[in-house]
């Protein structure tokens, strides 16, 4: 009695299970949506070391300040740059920091050489461009466009200290000598 009782339960179980997996209709392939994020959702601060996702392209094109420092850990930093037409980043050197740059709008000019008055490394970039420095280069970005050159900039290890905000390239610059570099 006890065979045939487990007989006719698995029966069972096995035609629940085949009845309903055909009875299903396939399903189209999910779509993956990206998050919703508007202009008031973005928060321009420095998230410290603490875990952070947000949408580097919302944070990129919403940053007005010349640089905003959005993330700062102990061996990497992300920051957000707008550089104003006919603006540039500046001519400078990091000694001991490689340096990733993505363009989010805008079209610019990339300059990079071993020393600052040989920059024989010209090559013009715009959105969706991304841009190498390798620790030691002499580097420079001109603003060669008609709106507002947008871009988010990786430092390993960080450049510049926690919290860090320049309205302007003149006010990044007084930083800058102030501190030293």
């Amino acid at each position: 009695m006890k065979a045939k009782t487990a007989t006719t339960l698995m029966a069972a179980a096995s035609l629940t299970l085949l009845t309903s997996a055909c009875g299903r209709q396939a399903q189209p392939p999910r779509q993956q949506q990206e998050p919703q994020t508007q202009q008031t959702d973005v928060e321009l601060r420095d998230y410290g070391a603490e875990p952070t996702v947000l949408n580097i392209d919302s944070y990129t094109l919403t940053n007005e300040n010349f640089r905003t420092t959005l993330w700062t850990g102990g061996n990497l930093q992300l920051t957000v740059m707008a550089i104003p037409v006919g603006g540039e980043v500046g001519l400078e050197q990091h000694h001991d920091i490689d340096q990733f740059l993505r363009i989010e709008q805008g079209t610019a000019r990339v300059l990079m050489g071993d020393s600052r008055d040989r920059l024989d490394f010209v090559r013009e970039a715009s959105a969706d461009f991304a841009i190498l420095v390798p620790a030691g280069k002499w580097h420079n970005i001109l603003n060669t466009g008609q709106e507002p050159l947008k871009l988010y900039s990786v430092y390993a290890p960080a450049e510049h200290s926690h919290g860090t905000v320049h309205r302007t390239a003149e006010e990044a610059a007084a930083a800058e000598a102030e501190h030293g570099h």
